[in-house]
């Protein structure tokens, strides 16, 4: 069964089940399915392995009662772990139909793998300290945990840990549809691989996406430089930052990149960098130009907020980054474009448009979009995107080698790019970071961002 790839809160997930229901099926029937669609992720983990199944009192324990009678019928070395007495109706009657053996939570069992079935998607509250005790203890004498739903101990929609010192993962295996604890820190920390078990689902209005990866087509034989997008650069007072931006950006599909310098001489990394020395204003003003990127190397000075005055008003759409999202006032005149700030940028920007800054980074990712008319691309650790009209996507976890300096500016390059070919700015936001992503990945470990952008001309040419 296909699962439509959306994130849900605790309540959709809810009002999904019982569109479900109200469709026909019973909570019993997607039980099996849940349960028996991780069971097979489990079996491949387990490789013939002991598996204890640690199993809750509500639906999430349920769960691991079907995973557990699933191993059992393949003949797979299982023991279930019965941390509480089942408490749903459900939940019991998955239990009768599991004909292993029950431990209770006294033992000392060990083994392969853990499969943490103790509670899901619905915690609100922190564990209790027996229940803590016996999932650390039984955490510590198996080689690996899988999370079954999510990691217990972890709130479902703010991706906050609940308890302190909870088990890291090897896998957590989503039930239904993805939560926004999957990608938001500190929770995704933890998650290890992340899967998606479907149960029939529709898709929810209005929920957010997950990053996928981009379908790119050749371009077309009448095709030139122009019509495949001119990419205006916007030159500091760090031209380094501009210069790798640049970088990134001739590998991801503009036709044509061009570095304003506003009058400053440069000796470009490339000679495939076009230079443009003119006064920025006159090197703006060309009408074949389909994106401007201001931010990388712009410094903050008087110089600089003039530079970026001239970017707002040159009427193209933009991508802010870096230096330009410090200088942002409201006010300015922003049209449509992407911003792509780090978590400061994002502080910083909350305080310049008088919000707040209350909740999940999807909460004020959407507040900003909203107050600023741009896609918000949050990036970090835990990568949120959103839209003005209310669309957002979440981004599966990047390589933790992206923790170096200019892998940002090598980001806003593939943003601007993207957004230069004619994509709209939220697909250009979501297409670049999953570019961004490849590349890292293909760059390997202890990469330095020009290490990164020269990765994004193949992590490209793989989506062709």
């Amino acid at each position: 069964m296909e699962p439509v790839d959306q994130v849900l809160t605790v309540a959709a997930m809810r009002a999904a089940e019982d569109d479900l229901i109200r469709a026909g099926t019973s909570v019993d029937a997607l039980m099996q399915v849940a349960g028996r669609g991780a069971a097979e992720w489990v079996w491949r983990l387990a490789a013939q392995h002991p598996v204890t199944v640690l199993c809750g009192p509500g639906n999430n324990g349920g769960d691991g009662y079907v995973i557990a009678e699933a191993l059992r019928e393949r003949g797979g070395k299982v023991r279930v772990v019965a941390a509480l007495e089942p408490r749903t109706d459900a939940a019991r009657n998955a239990r009768a139909l599991y004909q292993g053996e029950v431990l209770g939570p006294e033992t000392e069992a060990h083994g392969h793998l853990l499969v943490d079935c103790l509670f899901g998607s619905g915690l609100v509250r922190p564990l209790a300290d027996e229940l803590l005790a016996l999932l650390t203890r039984l955490a510590a004498r198996h080689h690996a945990v899988i999370a079954v739903d999510l990691p217990s101990g972890i709130e479902s929609d703010s991706g906050v840990a609940l308890n302190p010192g909870l088990p890291d993962n090897l896998m957590t295996i989503a039930l239904g549809a993805w939560k926004q604890a999957h990608f938001l820190m500190p929770a995704a920390a933890a998650m290890g691989a992340l899967r998606l078990v479907g149960i029939g689902c529709a898709a929810v209005a209005g929920a957010p996406g997950v990053v996928a990866r981009p379908v790119v087509s050749m371009p077309d034989a009448e095709t030139h430089k122009y019509r495949r997008g001119l990419l205006a650069v916007v030159g500091g007072a760090m031209p380094g930052a501009a210069e790798l931006a640049c970088a990134a950006a001739m590998g991801a599909g503009a036709g044509y990149v061009r570095l304003a310098t506003d009058g400053r001489a440069a000796q470009p990394r490339t000679a495939a960098l076009v230079v443009d020395p003119r006064p920025l204003v006159d090197a703006l003003a060309d009408d074949r130009i389909a994106a401007t990127l201001v931010g990388p190397g712009l410094g903050r000075d008087g110089t600089a907020r003039v530079r970026l005055a001239a970017a707002l008003a040159s009427g193209h759409r933009l991508v802010l980054d870096a230096d330009a999202l410090v200088l942002l006032r409201r006010g300015d005149a922003c049209g449509a474009g992407v911003a792509t700030p780090h978590d400061g940028e994002l502080a910083a920007l909350e305080r310049a448009f008088g919000l707040d800054g209350v909740g999940t980074k999807l909460d004020r990712a959407r507040a900003l979009a909203v107050a600023t008319g741009l896609v918000i691309l949050a990036k970090g650790p835990d990568t949120v995107i959103a839209a003005p009209d209310g669309r957002a996507a979440f981004a599966m976890r990047a390589s933790v080698w992206l923790s170096t300096a200019g892998t940002g500016d090598v980001l806003a390059g593939i943003v601007a790019s993207r957004l230069a070919t004619g994509l709209e700015p939220f697909a250009a936001a979501c297409e670049a970071v999953w570019l961004h992503g490849e590349a890292a990945r293909r760059a390997g470990k202890a990469f330095c961002a020009d290490d990164l952008a020269g990765e994004v001309r193949r992590a490209f040419t793989a989506c062709l």
